[in-house]
């Protein structure tokens, strides 16, 4: 039953819970950390670590993707992003931090990364950053917008993707337009491709289960949302409480695996995760991976020189976003330290899986569909 409260008379509003708001329980049984199974599957493929890249030119550029495939996880290229409009790629994010970096006014980084992407679309860079990455032997995955998938997945699918990722600030299952582009049926689009479709994001259980039943392998749940980077909920209004949104979208698939009989369709939550706590609590409230930006992006491997924003900060008329100094200075951490240790930070921005490993194994728990289980009691 949902828990509703008043906020004036008439109007009521659910009671939802951020990942702050919610604690592990441990069991009766603990296990060796060294026991507990990270792996997971989307449709096919198999990662070893259940770590999603945000898909902004902060953080993935093909050779990050590559990095983070070779240690288990994913990296999920934008295919509307630098990599496909820029030669050079590195130059233009030497330009937009020295800008950053500069400024006190956050506008002017704004502005020239909005004039970056303002330069048009070229299938055929976006064709050679997919074969680099697949040249490498990780899988290959790339972000398009609801309202360039139709255009952009022909060429995605001939230069070899193995993942598209269909994923906006909000996503229905049919994007509806008055402005007479030809509008996406996620469904019908679906049905036609040959490659898995990952769709997002959402943040309740009714939308949810629609994208499930256009076919979708996984579910975003979320907005990629980061404090002082995103700005989702001062531009739209719009906020997810991760914890709740999460349980819901787990919910859902569990009514679509007995609505069709067991078609498992995957949760990743893409929002306010910072910390291996955040990691393992996400898991527990029902997902089967995260999506992260900028704990990953002061890695020393991504391309964005200790800074991160989002996606969607590069919109022509409403960025939703900041730059956001995630590492200061040139002393960044390894992409191995982030996931793996050795940690020297006692609030968990460092060895992330290291630390989902070790709250499964105080949980009793030795894989994360069993993780996905453990007791949650509510702060307060």
């Amino acid at each position: 039953m949902r828990d509703l409260v008043e906020i004036g008379m008439g109007r009521t509003a659910r009671r939802t819970y951020e990942l702050e708001d919610v604690d592990i329980v441990p069991s009766r049984r603990t296990r060796s950390s060294k026991d507990a199974s990270t792996a997971w599957q989307l449709d096919a493929y198999r990662f070893d670590i259940p770590v999603v890249a945000h898909p902004t030119d902060a953080l993935v550029s093909p050779s990050f993707a590559i990095e983070l495939g070779k240690r288990g996880g994913l990296g999920v290229v934008n295919g509307e992003g630098l990599w496909a409009r820029h030669a050079d790629v590195d130059a233009a994010i030497e330009r937009l931090t020295d800008i950053a970096s500069r400024e006190v006014d956050a506008d002017a980084a704004v502005a020239f990364l909005q004039e970056l992407h303002a330069a048009p679309l070229q299938p055929d860079l976006l064709a050679a950053a997919v074969a680099t990455v697949r040249e490498a032997g990780v899988t290959v995955a790339v972000r398009v917008s609801p309202q360039n998938a139709l255009a952009l997945t022909p060429a995605l699918v001939a230069a070899g993707v193995d993942l598209l990722v269909v994923q906006g600030t909000i996503i229905s299952a049919e994007h509806v337009s008055a402005g007479g582009e030809e509008p996406l049926n996620l469904k019908t689009f679906i049905a036609e491709l040959d490659v898995p479709v990952v769709a997002g994001g959402v943040s309740d259980h009714r939308t949810a289960l629609h994208l499930m039943r256009t076919g979708a392998a996984g579910v975003i749940v979320g907005y990629g949302s980061t404090e002082g980077a995103t700005t989702t909920g001062e531009v739209l209004g719009i906020g997810v409480p991760m914890a709740t949104a999460i349980a819901d979208a787990a919910a859902a698939r569990r009514d679509y695996l007995d609505e069709t009989g067991g078609r498992y369709v995957h949760v990743l939550a893409d929002g306010d995760i910072t910390t291996s706590g955040h990691v393992a609590k996400a898991i527990a409230c029902g997902a089967d991976a995260v999506v992260l930006g900028a704990p990953l992006a002061v890695a020393e491997e991504a391309p964005g020189r200790g800074w991160y924003w989002p996606s969607a900060a590069a919109h022509p008329s409403m960025p939703r976003g900041a730059l956001l100094e995630a590492a200061f200075g040139d002393d960044r951490p390894s992409l191995d330290r982030v996931l793996f240790g050795p940690s020297t930070d006692p609030f968990g921005s460092l060895d992330l899986v290291g630390g989902l490993r070790r709250s499964m194994a105080k949980s009793g728990y030795s894989d994360l569909k069993e993780f996905q289980k453990v007791g949650l009691n509510i702060r307060g």
